[in-house]
């Protein structure tokens, strides 16, 4: 015969089961059912936990609406003997022989008008395990009773499980999300200090309370960052990450050890962490929680969570490059996982590389670049020269720009510049050939179309597979103190003369690219030009910078070299090369600019007044 009422209690029961958050929220669905079971008085539950400590007890008497619940701290080393194994246990006890020192329910169970006890053990996860006893009299049907508690024990452990899933799934997938937010930030920036700071402040507070960065250098581990929750506490992380010796020791013995290891206890004494921690002691735990638990150090009481350290070791591309410390104050059940910590540190790990080896890259390319380039310019009191060269390639492969200044036997000085197609190593190549080639035999006297057209066949020999651009000056100094400016072109762009009234003209200019063709000749175009006149050379990527309206800085660049006349060399290549950038919102094409104001007079003279009114005016 089945009886119809406890099947639908059992019913409803597994329907709270799927939508409980937490075990206590079963209680009532559990507890009245099995009060309605005939010879049944008394129900009281308990939770304990690893320790045999009590944590939760809750007794519902027949007849009565209102629990009695005890939430309590109790060590009780003999209730061991009632801890389950895998399976639940169910026993039958007497009333009168129930050891209090055991079963602490029975101050409950003696109050009831029952003689003995049906009581059901069965653990719920590694951390504790719970009890159901029951007081029934003499009319009861032991064998119902039982069947009726080993069902509500399988709802009760079937709820927890699902719950604990739910959290696990939760949480991975909060882990996950933070993981791919984290990787998104750590690579968002190629800035060695920028991603440190990113790396320290990621984790807090999602992860931890606190963080610290170590890079790993050739004399042991160096402090780069750090955070926490509270200010005051991020100070005293961050004098500890510099100076205690304690942590820098153990930084140290870990060398390339790829487990995360957890401190807390005794294993943080002398550490500049022990304050926090809690008087019941701790130890140090691998990876895996095989030598204890983060749990060991934490009071009995509901103070302060005792602090816990982990450290990851960063490891990216087969090497060691630092370590991430975590400093927790919180319940244990929120500290995350090994397996997450090691792949918050492979990610963490991998952005901190790669803006290391960007750096190294960085700081490479530039110093190539200068080998590049003439180391300074020749001084003259005919001539005011300066040069500016921005790198515009995030990529920060080699540029192809150079430039030059070269004194010739005749008085004369021959101005160039140039252009290599492409970016990289062979384009670095090309740049040194072209260079060192024109300088020399401009140094000997060599005219600039004569050099251009040897300049040329030396790039058909070689064999080149890029051609260039380049255009040579010469200014020869003139009795009346002007200067013969004589201009020869291979397809650059071609140079401006800013005039000492504030008028700009273009050199007219011509002649085919270098590299492309055999036996190609250059021809040079002559005009004059006048003290204070301004001879301004550069490549493509000044005129070539365009803004988010599609207009190009080559439609502004006469006005805006205009305002600057009166201006020295320096200040007219910068304040162009600046210009550019700031007007640019695509084109990522280094600039090279060469400027040479013609003096044509003994020092002394000074230069005509520079009106910044008037450049601030050109740049709206």
């Amino acid at each position: 015969m089945v009886d119809d009422t406890w099947s639908g209690a059992l019913h409803r029961l597994w329907q709270a089961a799927s939508r409980a958050e937490e075990v206590a929220a079963l209680a009532d669905d559990v507890y009245a059912p099995l009060l309605a079971t005939p010879g049944v008085h008394l129900v009281v539950g308990t939770r304990w936990d690893e320790q045999h400590v009590l944590r939760y007890m809750r007794g519902l008497s027949a007849g009565s609406d209102t629990p009695v619940i005890v939430a309590t701290t109790r060590s009780m080393p003999g209730a061991a003997v009632r801890e389950p194994g895998g399976e639940p246990v169910v026993t039958r006890s007497a009333v009168e022989g129930l050891d209090d020192s055991v079963w602490p329910e029975a101050e409950f169970l003696r109050q009831a008008p029952g003689v003995s006890v049906v009581a059901c053990t069965f653990r719920l996860d590694q951390r504790g395990w719970a009890a159901l006893a029951l007081a029934v009299d003499g009319t009861a049907d032991l064998s119902v009773v039982e069947n009726r508690l080993t069902q509500a024990v399988d709802v009760i452990v079937a709820c927890h499980t699902g719950i604990l899933q739910r959290g696990r799934e939760a949480r991975r997938a909060s882990d996950d999300a933070l993981l791919a937010e984290a990787s998104l930030q750590m690579d968002s920036s190629l800035d060695v200090e920028d991603t440190l700071r990113r790396v320290a402040r990621i984790a807090v507070p999602a992860v931890a309370d606190g963080a610290l960065v170590h890079l790993l250098r050739g004399e042991g581990p160096e402090f780069v960052a750090a955070t926490h929750v509270a200010v005051q506490q991020q100070r005293a992380l961050e004098e500890a990450g510099r100076h205690d010796p304690w942590l820098a020791a153990l930084l140290a013995r870990r060398g390339e050890d790829e487990d995360t290891v957890f401190l807390s206890g005794a294993a943080l004494e002398g550490s500049p962490f022990a304050e926090a921690v809690g008087a019941n002691g701790g130890a140090a735990v691998g990876a895996d929680g095989a030598n204890g638990t983060a749990a060991d150090a934490r009071p009995a009481g509901d103070g302060p969570h005792p602090t816990v350290v982990s450290i990851s070791t960063l490891r990216a591309r087969g090497r060691v490059v630092g370590s991430i410390t975590f400093v927790y104050q919180r319940p244990e059940a929120r500290l995350p996982d090994s397996a997450f910590l090691r792949s918050l540190a492979t990610r963490a790990a991998l952005a901190i590389d790669n803006a290391l080896l960007y750096e190294l890259r960085r700081t490479a390319v530039l110093s190539l670049q200068e080998h590049l380039l003439p180391s300074q310019l020749p001084e003259s009191v005919q001539w005011d020269l300066s040069a500016s060269y921005a790198v515009g390639d995030p990529m920060l492969d080699v540029g192809g720009d150079f430039y030059d200044a070269v004194p010739r036997p005749d008085g004369s000085i021959a101005l160039l510049i140039g252009d290599v197609c492409g970016r990289g190593a062979e384009a670095a190549a090309l740049t040194g050939l072209a260079r060192h080639t024109l300088r020399t035999l401009l140094e000997e006297g060599t005219d600039p179309g004569t050099a251009l057209s040897r300049l040329n066949r030396a790039l058909r020999q070689e064999r080149a597979t890029r051609f260039l651009t380049a255009v040579v000056a010469t200014l020869t100094p003139r009795p009346d103190g002007t200067a013969l400016l004589s201009t020869c072109s291979a397809g650059h762009p071609p140079p401006l003369v800013l005039r000492g009234d504030g008028t700009v003209s273009e050199v007219l200019s011509g002649g085919l690219l270098l590299g492309v063709l055999d036996d190609v000749s250059y021809e040079s175009h002559e005009e004059l030009i006048a003290p204070d006149d301004t001879l301004v050379l550069f490549t493509d990527g000044l005129t070539e910078s365009r803004e988010a309206s599609g207009a190009f800085f080559e439609s502004v660049l006469p006005a805006r070299l205009s305002a600057l006349r009166g201006s020295g060399a320096a200040h007219i290549a910068e304040s162009l090369a600046q210009q550019a950038e700031t007007f640019r919102d695509s084109g990522q094409d280094d600039i090279a600019l060469l400027v040479a104001r013609w003096t044509g007079v003994p020092p002394g003279t000074g230069l005509l007044p520079h009106d910044p009114r008037i450049e601030q005016a050109a740049l709206r």
